[in-house]
């Protein structure tokens, strides 16, 4: 049973309906939250961090949050309640992830930056948003402490994610002995270990394994909030959709908002990533991923890519 409703005022401004971009990692959502954060009224954070240390708690260690029950949930609004605050000073905390998808270009010597001054103006903003890495780990809590939330979240292909994930060092460390607790967290939604199998081939397994595990453990987890969560606060893109029908996505998102996300702004979006970055391009697995990587990949992932309509290459 969800939280009863609850009053945050940011800026001066209620919170009403806020917007949570989810996917795994290289999902694409990154594409969504941009032309959500550069369209009129909204104020999208990425990355801020005291919602990271949040949810990153919950992610690598659910039980924080469901032993916690109503707090969790109080703990999570806290952190937005900080981290959606329109100031020179708090926006010196944004990450370059945050500053590039505003348009922005990266602080000075990688640090943060308030020189530039916020990217929004506090009386433009009616609707806030965050769209922070591995969010889809929260979502119970999210929704727990927004009632009236609005969730859009993002599937991709498992092969091209994990190709993208083999060529991103912040994802590999994740698999790292140091940072992989599977001894003290077992089933461990975070890495995608669920039984006793996933957990005896973990030591031995190659690196596509364990990306293959994490898009496994991320498209369960959405299909299971799908299955929880009401019509009208869950919308799940594409995205090769994406890529392929800006203009169709963009006019579904704004109809499930009830804002204008703009046309132009995703379809621009699209158009400059196609044609560079691998993360960007639909089928890039079939170039990036060895025989033998993809057999690992379809061996451990093959029934959702299957329920999820990709398919393997086994089949054709």
């Amino acid at each position: 049973m969800r939280s009863t409703a609850h009053i945050l005022v940011v800026n001066g401004t209620k919170v009403r309906r806020p917007v949570f971009i989810l996917g795994s990692p290289h999902s694409g959502a990154d594409l969504l939250a941009r032309a959500v954060k550069r369209s009129a009224g909204f104020h999208l954070t990425m990355g801020r961090p005291g919602v990271l240390r949040v949810t990153y708690a919950f992610a690598r260690r659910p039980s924080i949050a469901t032993g916690r029950g109503r707090g969790a949930a109080r703990v999570l609004r806290d952190a937005y309640a900080e981290a959606w605050q329109i100031s020179a000073r708090a926006c010196a905390q944004c990450p370059d992830m945050c500053r590039e998808a505003a348009g922005l270009p990266p602080a000075a010597g990688g640090g943060p930056a308030a020189d530039d001054g916020p990217c929004v103006a506090p009386r433009d903003v009616d609707r806030f948003a965050d769209a922070s890495p591995d969010l889809i780990y929260s979502a119970d809590v999210l929704l727990d402490a927004f009632p009236d939330a609005q969730l859009l979240q993002v599937i991709r292909d498992g092969r091209d994610v994990v190709a993208d994930m083999l060529a991103d060092e912040r994802c590999l460390a994740w698999f790292k002995p140091g940072l992989a607790n599977l001894d003290e967290v077992f089933p461990n939604p975070f890495l995608g270990v669920e039984d006793a199998a996933d957990r005896a081939r973990w030591p031995r397994a190659a690196p596509a394994v364990k990306c293959a595990l994490r898009w496994r453990g991320s498209v369960r987890l959405s299909a299971r909030l799908r299955a929880q969560t009401p019509e009208e606060q869950l919308l799940t893109v594409r995205f090769e959709d994406l890529v392929r029908r800006p203009r169709r996505i963009a006019e579904a998102v704004s109809e499930y908002l009830g804002a204008s996300i703009s046309t132009g702004v995703l379809t621009g979006l699209v158009r400059r990533g196609a044609s560079a970055p691998d993360d960007r391009r639909v089928g890039v697995w079939r170039e990036r991923l060895t025989p033998r990587q993809l057999t690992q990949v379809e061996r451990v992932a093959g029934t959702e890519l299957g329920r999820l309509g990709y398919g393997t290459a086994a089949a054709g």
